[in-house]
C-alpha cells in the first residue's frame, strides 16, 4: 500500500474510534476573544452537528493541552492563538437508544490569546466567526458553551 492509502486508512480508523469508543477521548477547546466578540464554530459532524460551540478538537498522544488547542484552533478556524490555562472541564457523553455509549469526551477548555488570522471554517466546522454577546440569543449554541461563556466570562 502507498502512503496515500495508509493515510486514508488511518483517518478512517480515527473517525470510527470516536463512535462507540472503548475509552473516553480527551478533547480541548480554546476561548478566544477579540474586540468583545468570541470565536465560535458551527459543528459539521456529530456529536453536536449544526450547533455553535467553542472551537477545538482531539488531544494527540504526547501533545500538551496548550499545543493541542493551538493546533486545533488553527485547523478548525484559521486563527492563530497562544493557549493559556484551563478554565473549564466537562464530560460530553451521548448514548444510543439501547443505552450504549456512542460518544464520550472529556473536554478541557483553555483561555487563549488571539494572535492573528481571519476566521475561515476548516476541518469539521461548517462555519467559523467572531460572535458578539448580543447575537448569542439568536444562535443555536451548545448549552455547555453558553454556560461556560456566561459563568466564567460574563458573556452572552
Amino acid at each position: 500500500m502507498g502512503p496515500a492509502v495508509l493515510d486514508c486508512l488511518n483517518r478512517m480508523g480515527a473517525i470510527l474510534s470516536r463512535i462507540y469508543p472503548d475509552h473516553p477521548r480527551v478533547g480541548v477547546g480554546a476561548v478566544v476573544f477579540l474586540e468583545a466578540r468570541v470565536l465560535m464554530v458551527r459543528r459539521g459532524a456529530p456529536p453536536a452537528q449544526g450547533v455553535w460551540a467553542i472551537p477545538g478538537g482531539r488531544l494527540r498522544l504526547g501533545e500538551t493541552l496548550q499545543a493541542a488547542a493551538e493546533r486545533e484552533i488553527l485547523e478548525e478556524t484559521g486563527i492563530e492563538i497562544r493557549a493559556g490555562a484551563p478554565v473549564f472541564t466537562f464530560d460530553a457523553i451521548e448514548r444510543d437508544p439501547d443505552g450504549r455509549v456512542r460518544y464520550h469526551y472529556v473536554i478541557v477548555d483553555l483561555a487563549a490569546e488571539y494572535l492573528r488570522g481571519t476566521p475561515i471554517a476548516g476541518d469539521d466546522a461548517l462555519e467559523a466567526r467572531w460572535v458578539a454577546a448580543a447575537e448569542m440569543a439568536d444562535l443555536k449554541v451548545n448549552p455547555t458553551t453558553r454556560h461556560l461563556l456566561k459563568s466564567r466570562f460574563d458573556f452572552g
